[in-house]
């Protein structure tokens, strides 16, 4: 009976000490493979980082740290080309303003003086001329030269007081070979002092002026006005420079004749220049300012 008691008792040891030993590996299985709370899990990472890995490795490793990620940049949109804003506008170049304008033809020696009451025409025309000649090539003053140019002036005219007109006088000019005339008639008068000096200015030659109602002739060699004739169409007339081959001697009815290349007003030459009388001498053209007017080429 003492054997057997013995025997039980050293059973339940050896019973006792194997329970012990399977209860000491089931809690370690478990600590390794359950799913630890939050608490846990902030007590074995301080474990950790303060003792190490035990010898026996059942520590859980730290959770690795995230990896920074770059942000997305912002991709900047292509530039759209635009136009320059717009500078304050330009202002307007103010209009021109007429300016005092002079031309005249005239050089010493170019007036001849008619030879005889009658011959008017013929010195005008060896005065217009010698205004035109620039070569040297000599002064057309012959008192017989002058008595030629007057019969052919007067072959070319129509006139009942049997001289030369208007007409005689501007085709002689064209045929001693100072280029194109006409004559024309201008009913406003200032207009036809401004119809003078345009022709002056754009082809250089004199205008022949028929004087006293058409029973005289002038020559007009130049002007003086504001403005320019080329750039202003209105210009005014300030001055005309004229030659009179009567002169000295004048006529008791019209007045006294200028000197030559004298420069008379507007309002002077009006005494003398005045409109043509129709029954003077016959004529398709209507009464006016007549003008014998060089012409372009």
């Amino acid at each position: 009976m003492t054997g057997a008691r013995l025997r039980l008792l050293a059973w339940l040891v050896a019973l006792a000490g194997f329970l012990a030993a399977c209860t000491s590996g089931v809690q370690l299985q478990d600590a390794a493979t359950a799913p630890a709370s939050p608490g846990a899990a902030s007590a074995d990472a301080s474990a950790y980082s303060s003792a190490g890995p035990s010898a026996a490795g059942t520590a859980l490793a730290p959770p690795p740290a995230p990896i920074p990620t770059a942000a997305p940049s912002a991709v900047p949109a292509p530039a759209v080309p635009t136009e320059p804003a717009p500078g304050p506008a330009a202002a307007p170049a103010p209009a021109p303003v007429p300016q005092p304008f002079a031309l005249n033809l005239y050089r010493e020696g170019d007036f001849v003086p008619q030879y005889t009451f009658d011959w008017c025409v013929a010195a005008s025309i060896q005065m217009a001329h010698n205004l035109i000649d620039d070569t040297g090539g000599g002064t057309w003053a012959d008192r017989s030269q002058q008595n030629e140019l007057w019969e052919m002036a007067r072959a070319r005219s129509s006139d009942s007081f049997n001289g030369a007109n208007p007409f005689g006088w501007a085709q002689v000019l064209a045929l001693s070979g100072m280029g194109p005339y006409g004559v024309v008639s201008v009913p406003d008068y200032q207009e036809a002092l401004r119809t003078a000096a345009r022709a002056i200015t754009e082809t250089g030659r004199p205008v022949g002026l028929v004087m006293w109602s058409g029973r005289h002739a002038w020559v007009m060699s130049g002007f003086e006005s504001v403005g320019d004739p080329r750039q202003f169409p209105d210009f005014s007339m300030t001055g005309i420079h004229v030659l009179d081959p009567l002169y000295p001697y004048g006529s008791q009815q019209w007045g006294p004749s200028p000197a030559p290349n004298a420069l008379l007003t507007p309002e002077q030459l009006a005494t003398q220049f005045v409109v043509r009388e129709p029954r003077r001498w016959s004529s398709s053209l209507p009464a006016g300012y007549l003008l014998v007017l060089p012409q372009a080429g």
